[in-house]
């Protein structure tokens, strides 16, 4: 990973570098160091997951039952 520590870096070449790296370290002349880092897209679909103690089977079979009644 590599640290820049010059002040004329181009912010553009940064934020490509940390969209493409994960991450840009940016090192202030008094030693200070920031993590540069894209944002995290999330989707409204990204839940977790419950254990509800129950197998693929079992809901499959849940589905089809709910289905027959219909």
């Amino acid at each position: 990973m590599q640290i820049y520590s010059e002040t004329q870096e181009n912010l553009s070449v940064l934020l490509e570098r940390a969209s493409e790296k994960g991450e840009v370290r940016i090192k202030r002349a008094n030693g200070e160091v920031f993590i540069l880092k894209p944002e995290k897209k999330h989707s409204a679909l990204d839940v977790k997951g419950i254990d509800l103690g129950i197998s693929t089977e079992e809901i499959v079979e849940f589905v089809r039952e709910g289905r027959e009644r219909f």
